[in-house]
């Protein structure tokens, strides 16, 4: 994706709602300096819709072909659904699904809430870590006889798998996509963030850092 393009569809909206952070925190794998886009923080309609439409048109824009959408718990719930709000706004009316962390045993019952996993199926996350949540949710989409056919996030970091001194030559993201055999689509990338951090001189304090970070770390 091109700088101008990365600025206008996404960071602009991190920045309007006030969730762009660039700090030190202690990762489950590692402490190290690294990037957080907090998408927990889109507590109001107007940033989320701005996001959701972002995450239906960088869908829509990959060609890929999909029937539904997944949103794993917890945070793909909201994507999911804010998702599938705007893809209908778009004119493509799309049913989603979602998963509780424990079963219930009253009510509707089970893990999955909303529509029947079927067909071709979509699984919206915020960013790919570890890749358990890919994981499981490929599991569950697989054993309710549907096919997930892609990964849909807002930040690909382009950081390695693994721990410090066992580190994979692949990122996180190729990771899945190679153990998976389905593509990751992101609405930006490390590198795209990287360009914009360069060209914004609010933002130049934190270059060096997310440089070292990407250096250690990172994957092209």
């Amino acid at each position: 994706m091109h700088y101008e393009q990365f600025e206008a569809r996404v960071y602009r909206v991190f920045r309007t709602g006030g969730s762009a952070e660039i700090r030190r925190v202690y990762d489950q794998s590692r402490a190290a300096i690294a990037l957080f886009l907090q998408r927990g923080l889109f507590h109001d309609g107007a940033t989320l819709a701005r996001l959701a439409d972002f995450y239906a048109q960088t869908l829509l824009d990959s060609g890929v072909e999909f029937d539904m959408l997944f949103g794993p718990a917890y945070k793909g719930i909201t994507l999911a659904s804010a998702t599938s709000m705007a893809l209908a706004g778009k004119g493509r009316n799309t049913s989603f699904a979602y998963n509780r962390k424990e079963a219930k045993d009253h009510g509707e019952g089970g893990t999955l809430v909303g529509a029947k996993l079927t067909g071709k199926v979509v699984i919206i996350d915020d960013v790919i870590s570890a890749g358990t949540s890919v994981r499981e949710s490929v599991e569950m989409i697989r054993n309710a006889g549907a096919e997930p056919c892609a990964v849909l996030i807002a930040l690909d970091r382009m950081e390695r798998g693994g721990k410090d001194g066992q580190m994979s030559e692949l990122s996180a993201v190729q990771e899945v996509s190679k153990n998976y055999g389905i593509p990751v689509i992101s609405i930006g990338n490390l590198s795209d963030l990287f360009t914009y951090l360069s060209a914004d001189p609010s933002l130049a304090q934190y270059k060096d850092a997310v440089a070292a970070y990407r250096s250690k770390y990172g994957v092209e």
